[in-house]
């Protein structure tokens, strides 16, 4: 029961999507509205809200995923934990409900962002085990700034496929390694249905040009 209270929490706090919120807040006409892809995330809030609306959004974003997922942890007893394998149920509901929410927002008609900010949000919620966002982390660092990846496309299905695999290599609970294989499955599933133009796949190295 209070686990699904917490996946119920988490989906439904990840449906607000902060971006629309804080450009409405900011601007007479939602700055969001003004971007091509119309993305309700966190690139967007900075590239047509301004830096205060962005602040505000990668915070609000990254908390949305934090909290849920850290209060279920550490609220849970250890008696629960083991009747109940507590990562695997984390993996399977907690863990994922912000980003679904985020993706598939309850208060804009099923539509939303591509849960990029909330998804390490949701893993930062796991502290003090931060492996998990660190590594995902790195690939996004790593295709982003040596072995650059474009369009944003094909650099997000490259990290989370790099991560996923990742993750059965540094230790962490099985039901974490399930729990990111949702999340991934939700954002690649957004990517691949979504209606924005992608550009031809490239690759550079960070010394060419």
């Amino acid at each position: 029961m209070r686990t699904c209270l917490y996946i119920l929490i988490g989906y439904l706090s990840g449906s607000i999507l902060f971006a629309n919120v804080f450009s409405a807040l900011f601007h007479e006409k939602g700055a969001i509205e003004e971007s091509k892809d119309k993305n309700p995330g966190t690139a967007n809030a900075f590239l047509y809200g301004g830096f205060r609306c962005g602040v505000l959004t990668l915070i609000c974003d990254l908390g949305k995923g934090i909290l849920p997922v850290h209060f279920y942890l550490t609220g849970s007893r250890p008696e629960e934990a083991a009747a109940l394998s507590l990562a695997l149920v984390l993996a399977e509901g907690v863990l994922a409900a912000p980003v679904v929410g985020h993706i598939c927002s309850a208060y804009h008609n099923f539509k939303g962002g591509k849960g990029i900010a909330v998804t390490f949000g949701s893993l930062l919620g796991m502290f003090p085990d931060l492996r998990p966002a660190l590594l995902l982390a790195f690939f996004f660092l790593f295709y982003s700034l040596i072995l650059r990846i474009t369009p944003h496309f094909y650099r997000t299905l490259v990290t989370y496929l790099c991560t996923m695999v990742g993750l059965f290599f540094v230790p962490c609970q099985p039901g974490v390694r399930a729990g990111f294989f949702l999340i991934s499955l939700a954002v690649l599933l957004h990517f691949h249905f979504s209606k924005e133009e992608r550009e031809q796949f490239q690759v550079k190295l960070l010394w060419m040009h």
